[in-house]
C-alpha cells in the first residue's frame, strides 16, 4: 500500500490513545529541550574558561631550555678497542637551564611557525608590594606592552583607569596591577607604592587596574616595563619564558610538540597546562547528557507500553486490513509511522523548547567568582547539541516503535476471527 495511506492510518490510530500519546510526546519534548540546556550551559562555560585563559596565558608557553643527558656506548661489544659513541637519552634524563636566554633569537624563530600570531617576552620575579597601609607577596611580570597586548586581553581588562595604557605606556615607573591585589593593598590609579626585590626597593605608580578574572592571577600579578623588571630583579638579560598566541588556538599540542624539538625548549600548549579543569567541565557535560537522557528514556518506555496497548486493542482492525491485501510490511509501516509521528513533533518541539530556555538562561543574572568571574550564565549555541539529542531520541523513540510493530506484523487475520492470536 502507499505510504500516504499507511500515514492517514496512523494518524487514525494514533488518536484511540490521545492521553497516552500525549504525555509520551510531552516527555521526548521535555527530554530533548533539557538535554540542549544542560549541553549549552556545561560547553558554555568551558568555552568562557578556555576564552580567559587564553586570554591571561596564551596558547603556548615557552620556558627553560633543556639539553639531552649523553652517555657512551661500545660498538662491537666490550673490546678495549672497540670505538665509542654516545647517544642522547629520554626525556626523564634532560638537563634543564632556567629560563630563556636569547629571547630575540627564540621570537624570531618562532614567527617562522605558521601558526604563530605573537610572541611577547616576559621576565617574571617575585617582589613584596608596600603601600602605605599594607604589604604583600605579589608577581612582577616585566613586559613589552605592545607584545603583550597581541598576546592576551590585557587591553580589554583595564577596569579602572580606562584609557591609561598609554599613560603606562610613556611612564618608566608605571605599573598595571590586579584589583584584587589593589583592594588589599588599598591603593587606586594614581597611587603609588614600593616595589622590593632582594635588597632592591623601587617607588612605581599605579597606571591602572585589570580584572582577568581570575582571582589567583588578580591578586598577585603586576606588569612593570621589561626594562623596569631586569633592573629591579637585576637580570641583565634572558626572560623567564615567552608567550605566544596561535592563530589556530586548537592546534597547540600539535605546535608545542614541534617547537620543543626546534627550539630546543620546554614548551606547554594551553590544553596540557589546564588538563584537569577541561577533564572537569568534559565529566560535567557526560554527566549532565547521561542524567537528562533518562527523561527521554522513560518516555521512550511509556512510549512503548502506549503502542502494545494499541495492537492488542486493534487486533480486529489489523485483521481488516490484512483481508483487504495489507501485507505484514505494510502493517509495520503503519506503527512505525507512529514512533515517526512522535519522534519529529517532540524533536521540534524539543528544539523549540531548548533554544527558547537557553536564551532565558543566559539572562540570568549570577555572581560567580573562582577560575573566572561572570555576573550571567555561559551558554553555547551550538548545532551539536542539537543534533546528539536529536539521534538519542531516535534510538529511543523508533526501538519503542520496533517492537510493537514487529508483533502487530505477526497477526493473522484467521487466527484473530478466531481468537487465537498471540
Amino acid at each position: 500500500m502507499s505510504t500516504s495511506t499507511n500515514l492517514r492510518i496512523a494518524f487514525r490510530f494514533l488518536t484511540a490513545r490521545k492521553r497516552s500519546m500525549l504525555m509520551s510526546l510531552a516527555g521526548i519534548i521535555f527530554g530533548i529541550g533539557f538535554f540542549i540546556v544542560t549541553q549549552a550551559q556545561t560547553s558554555g562555560f568551558e568555552k568562557f574558561f578556555i576564552k580567559t585563559i587564553l586570554g591571561t596565558n596564551g596558547a603556548i608557553r615557552i620556558e627553560d631550555k633543556f639539553q639531552d643527558t649523553m652517555f657512551a656506548m661500545v660498538a662491537g661489544g666490550h673490546d678495549k678497542d672497540a670505538s665509542k659513541f654516545e647517544v642522547a637519552g629520554d626525556r626523564s634524563a634532560r638537563k634543564y637551564i632556567e629560563g630563556v636566554e636569547d629571547p630575540d633569537l627564540l621570537t624570531e624563530a618562532l614567527h617562522k611557525f605558521k601558526n604563530v600570531a605573537a610572541v611577547s617576552t616576559v621576565l617574571e620575579g617575585t617582589v613584596i608590594a608596600d603601600s602605605s597601609f599594607k604589604n604583600d607577596t605579589a608577581k612582577v611580570y616585566g613586559i613589552v606592552l605592545d607584545d603583550q597586548l597581541l598576546v592576551s586581553d590585557l587591553g580589554s581588562q583595564i577596569v579602572r583607569g580606562k584609557g591609561s595604557l598609554d599613560d603606562f605606556r610613556n611612564a618608566p615607573q608605571g605599573m598595571l596591577m590586579g584589583r584584587a591585589l589593589a583592594e588589599l593593598l588599598q591603593v587606586s590609579p594614581g597611587d603609588s607604592l614600593i616595589l622590593q626585590a632582594g635588597t632592591e626597593r623601587r617607588r612605581y605608580r599605579v597606571s591602572a587596574l585589570y580584572e582577568t578574572g581570575v582571582r589567583d592571577i588578580d591578586k598577585v600579578r603586576i606588569y612593570i616595563h621589561l626594562t623596569e623588571a631586569r633592573s629591579l630583579l637585576r637580570k641583565s638579560s634572558g626572560a623567564s619564558f615567552l608567550q605566544v598566541s596561535l592563530f589556530d588556538k586548537d592546534r597547540a599540542p600539535e605546535d608545542a610538540v614541534q617547537m620543543s624539538e626546534v627550539l630546543r625548549h620546554g614548551v606547554q600548549s594551553w590544553q596540557e597546562r589546564e588538563k584537569s579543569w577541561l577533564n572537569a567541565f568534559q565529566a560535567l557535560q557526560i554527566s549532565a547528557a547521561l542524567t537528562v537522557s533518562t527523561i527521554i528514556l522513560i518516555s521512550g518506555l511509556g512510549m512503548f507500553n502506549t503502542l502494545a496497548m494499541l495492537v492488542i486493542e486493534k487486533t480486529k482492525e489489523i485483521a481488516i486490513l490484512r483481508s483487504m491485501g495489507y501485507t505484514r510490511v505494510d502493517i509495520s509501516r503503519i506503527f512505525l509511522w507512529l514512533g515517526a509521528i512522535v519522534l519529529i513533533v517532540g524533536t521540534v518541539g524539543g528544539w523549540i523548547l531548548g533554544f527558547l530556555v537557553t536564551y532565558g538562561v543566559s539572562k540570568i543574572k549570577i555572581n560567580l567568582t573562582g577560575i573566572f568571574t561572570t555576573e550571567t550564565f555561559q551558554v553555547n549555541y551550538a548545532l551539536s547539541h542539537y543534533v546528539v539529542a536529536t539521534i538519542c531520541a531516535i534510538v529511543v523513540v523508533m526501538t519503542a516503535a520496533l517492537i510493537p510493530a514487529r508483533r502487530a506484523a505477526r497477526l493473522e487475520p484467521g487466527d484473530i476471527i478466531r481468537g487465537t492470536s498471540q
